[in-house]
């Protein structure tokens, strides 16, 4: 991209900034060095210009960016001090830019400044071609949801508004979408006529890692399924796009979220809740999630969430998908897993067999596991599973670059529209509200146990 681009992150002292952002800049520099591309920084804390210039320095080295590239934006980056509450200080920031060309917001914040600090936008003179980038969540509700996506309208168009999803990397969207829509054999079979179930799955091992501040707040449910989770799900049961462009994909996404619903309209048998309780990972011991450092037990919190949810339409109609996440367990699985119907009849003679056919797609790593009854090889009236497995296109940047280059690019891809934020929430509000009710009861697992039988299919 030439365009010559002007980045003012607010919230440049934060932890986000100086663990992700930058370091996700300094890869895509190294790769992109020639980029026209100008940081700056902005916050309420009194850092100044060359505190600033020396954090932005090691962040971009410790992405990999060369001595050259390194220097080149220390010397050109500013930093200002700045409440995003004050409407006379940000129009005094963004017009000592000079920005002529584009200029890029990023909202490196909690939600609820960066709601604070768009309606301290309308106030401000904002040049032509800005864009906005906003972590999720996207407001905490459908309600609120709605009425951000009215305050940014008042901004800018809905094409430059970058809702961030980096769990939905450019890498995972081409990966599923070239596998759905170029492989003759995979569309023949990809509806309920074929397809049994479907489950989306986040498992990770690691526990609360001293994020409590953030996910005592949110949960399993609000971190995961609500954002990154759906938004997979979407990509996995679109409708074929006409072509791969931002508003095509993004429309046909938005269609699928549409038309999906809690299995058998009733949150109270369609979801599960859990917390998990003093245990082992490894070599190393994991508290009680209550007794962890920062966790008010009055909140709640769940640390495995789990939602069945039907995309009601001709393609899918009767089919279960199951989005689960949830941390401290056993084992780390990353992946969509889809379960084909079993087979009407076997001629007579064939013995066993495994199970249905699935195909696994690896969310990290980016592995694909195809796995098919054959025969064995002792007795070839004995039907077992064959895995047939194949790396993946693997980025050559990380998440946090893939969303970087698209939001530089002007590239709308990966980001999520306004309106696939709002179903989102339309779907996790109803959770909310059962689990708030009592209506689903939070149970416990162990720390290093597996997801418990009952919550999901076998996998093997």
């Amino acid at each position: 991209m030439t365009t010559p681009t002007t980045l003012l992150i607010l919230g440049a002292s934060g932890d986000l900034t100086r663990r992700l952002l930058l370091p996700g800049l300094g890869s895509l520099l190294e790769r992109d060095p020639d980029r026209p591309l100008r940081i700056v920084g902005a916050d309420r804390a009194p850092l100044g210009t060359d505190a600033f210039a020396a954090q932005l320095a090691a962040s971009l080295a410790e992405g990999g960016a060369g001595d050259e590239i390194v220097d080149r934006h220390r010397l050109s980056t500013s930093y200002h001090q700045l409440d995003v509450t004050d409407p006379e200080t940000f129009s005094a920031v963004i017009d000592g830019l000079g920005v002529t060309d584009r200029l890029i917001i990023y909202f490196a914040l909690p939600p609820s400044v960066t709601e604070r600090a768009c309606q301290t936008l309308v106030s401000c003179r904002l040049p032509e071609d800005t864009h906005l980038v906003m972590e999720k969540p996207f407001g905490y509700d459908l309600a609120s949801a709605r009425s951000l996506n009215e305050l940014v309208d008042r901004l800018v168009s809905d094409d430059r508004v970058h809702r961030v999803d980096h769990f939905l990397g450019k890498s995972t969207v081409l990966n599923v979408i070239a596998l759905r829509f170029a492989n003759r054999m995979i569309q023949k079979v990809w509806s309920a006529d074929d397809i049994e179930s479907i489950e989306i799955a986040y498992d990770e091992e690691l526990a609360l890692e001293g994020r409590a501040g953030y996910y005592d707040h949110a949960g399993a449910l609000v971190d995961m399924v609500q954002s990154h989770l759906l938004q997979v799900m979407s990509v996995v049961t679109m409708e074929p796009p006409s072509q791969i462009s931002g508003r095509e994909l993004r429309d046909a996404k938005a269609a699928a979220l549409r038309a999906t619903r809690l299995w058998g309209d009733d949150p109270a048998t369609a979801t599960r809740r859990a917390r998990y309780t003093a245990g082992t990972i490894g070599d190393r011991s994991v508290p009680n999630y209550l007794d962890e450092q920062g966790v008010d037990p009055e909140r709640d919190t769940e640390t495995m969430a789990q939602v069945t949810v039907e995309v009601v339409n001709q393609r899918w109609a009767g089919v279960p998908i199951t989005l689960r996440s949830g941390k401290a367990l056993g084992k780390t699985r990353k992946h969509i897993v889809v379960t084909f119907a079993e087979m009407r009849h076997l001629p007579e003679g064939l013995i066993g067999g495994d199970g249905p056919d699935r195909l696994v797609i690896g969310l990290s790593p980016d592995v694909m596991e195809l796995h098919l009854t054959t025969n064995t090889t002792k007795d070839p009236f004995t039907l077992e599973q064959s895995t047939l497995v194949t790396d993946l296109r693997h980025s050559e940047l990380n998440a946090y670059s893939e969303v970087l280059a698209a939001i530089l690019d002007g590239e709308t891809m990966i980001s999520v529209r306004g309106d696939a934020a709002e179903e989102c929430w339309r779907i996790t509000d109803q959770v909310l509200e059962a689990w708030q009710s009592g209506a689903v009861p939070m149970e416990d697992y162990v720390a290093g146990s597996p997801v418990p039988a009952d919550w999901k299919p076998a996998l093997g």
